[in-house]
């Protein structure tokens, strides 16, 4: 069955000078024009398009990609806003609706807005909400402590950075945790760090334990051995500027000076950490 703003898989029917006729069940016969068609493609070939209605509300085969799909979260950009509501750009030549009633917020034109694409069955057409938290999942996470996930950066709290976890479920950055610029709207791939008692999710940006101790006081020799012996990192470097060249806190990289030093392996001064040749 094909699905109104999905990718489907729809066999040829025919060839025409304009283009292809496609198969698309109970949206009938969907012409694909020829400068969207592939130059080798043949009569009873599949071809995978994404399906969305024009102005019109006529079902369009395209095979450009938007630049999210039914079920997906996204950040997109306002381009117009008239008194039923705000269109945004998703990459199709048809702009994306959202309706008044589905913004969190009055949206602007030229603002960018974390929205939920999804299929308004009701007008049969495909729409955008930024009342994310009525499309998230409210089954039970059950993720593994150190899953990989890819999330969405949403809205900052005193604690951190609200995230949208594997389009399903929100999740928490705590602020001090995290040791590069985000932004909102931006994916990036994360770590399950906790699943709490009451079913909130704590996240981090690189696994737990990720790197063992030893690992990281050579990495730290590697580079003195590099930089001839000086490196400015210090204990007292700030998280950013050590999470930036060794990636990891403040914390890890404080204990591993400490075991460099202790094995006699380093000098620490004031403003540099040096190999210790004696």
């Amino acid at each position: 069955m094909s699905e109104l703003g999905k990718y489907n898989k729809l066999k040829i029917l025919k060839e025409i000078e304009d283009g292809v006729y496609l198969d698309a069940g109970d949206f009938g016969e969907l012409l694909l024009p020829s400068d969207q068609a592939p130059v080798d493609c043949q009569v009873e070939q599949t071809l995978e398009v994404f399906l969305y209605c024009d102005s019109e509300q006529r079902v369009i085969p395209t095979t450009k990609r938007p630049y999210a799909a039914v079920g997906q979260f996204f950040c997109l950009k306002v381009v117009d806003v008239l008194a039923v509501g705000a269109f945004l750009d998703w990459g199709l030549p048809k702009d994306l609706f959202v309706p008044f009633s589905e913004q969190k917020e009055v949206m602007e034109k030229g603002g960018s807005y974390v929205v939920y694409v999804y299929k308004d069955d009701r007008r049969n057409r495909v729409a955008a909400s930024s009342r994310l938290d009525a499309f998230l999942d409210k089954v039970p996470a059950i993720y593994q402590e150190n899953e990989k996930v890819d999330l969405l950066i949403c809205n900052q709290t005193d604690l951190g950075y609200k995230a949208v976890i594997n389009d399903s479920h929100w999740g928490l950055l705590y602020r001090e945790e995290v040791f590069q610029g985000l932004e909102y709207g931006q994916r990036v791939k994360g770590f399950i760090k906790k699943i709490r008692e009451d079913g909130k999710i704590n996240l981090s940006l690189q696994t737990q334990g990720y790197r063992k101790k030893d690992d990281l006081e050579e990495e730290i020799i590697a580079r003195l051995n590099k930089k001839g012996g000086v490196l400015t990192i210090t204990d007292k470097s700030s998280p950013g500027a050590i999470y930036e060249v060794f990636g990891v806190s403040k914390k890890k990289y404080k204990m591993a000076l400490g075991a460099l030093y202790k094995a006699r392996r380093i000098v620490i001064e004031d403003d540099v950490i040096k190999t210790n040749k004696e």
